[in-house]
């Protein structure tokens, strides 16, 4: 009953954490990318790469690795816990979040960043490198959405039913 009771608990910080990460994500997706865009290329890319360096030192790197790690360990405790009711839904929602927000994110989308911001001061080059980073990382984000918000339902259909 106690174990019951850690998982539900740790499913509930789980999803909110998931839930902020998803509607940052959103936020992303949906209007502030255009947003910048709009800017024109060589302001765009100034302004993403503020971002991803204020972005480093702020409460999102700790909801960022908290929520994947929450995650990891809901999921580890899915699969080895054969008992456990409904674990592949928990599973399920742990694996979606962890392959699709954190494994996205460092294989697609901290490259870009980094890729942006080395293309250092000369306008043209920021310019060119807005263009293909603008189209790429916003289709990253998007996976990144869709999953964080996904991993929320599954963490909400996994409460509502099993505890």
């Amino acid at each position: 009953m106690m174990f019951d009771s850690i998982i539900a608990l740790s499913l509930i910080i789980a999803a909110i954490s998931a839930g902020l990460m998803a509607g940052v994500y959103f936020a992303f997706s949906g209007f502030i990318m255009r947003s910048l865009d709009q800017l024109g290329a060589a302001p765009a890319a100034d302004a993403m790469n503020a971002i991803n360096e204020v972005i480093l030192r702020s409460w999102f790197m700790a909801l960022f690795f908290g929520s994947t790690l929450l995650y990891v360990v809901l999921a580890a405790v899915a699969v080895f816990n054969t008992n456990l009711a409904g674990r592949w839904l928990l599973f399920a929602a742990g694996l979606i979040y962890v392959l699709g927000m954190f494994v996205c994110t460092a294989l697609f989308n901290v490259p870009l960043n980094n890729r942006l911001a080395e293309a250092g001061s000369d306008d043209n080059a920021k310019a060119e490198a807005w263009t293909y980073y603008f189209k790429h990382w916003t289709l990253w984000n998007h996976l990144r959405s869709v999953c964080s918000l996904s991993a929320v339902a599954l963490s909400i259909h996994y409460l509502v039913s099993y505890t």
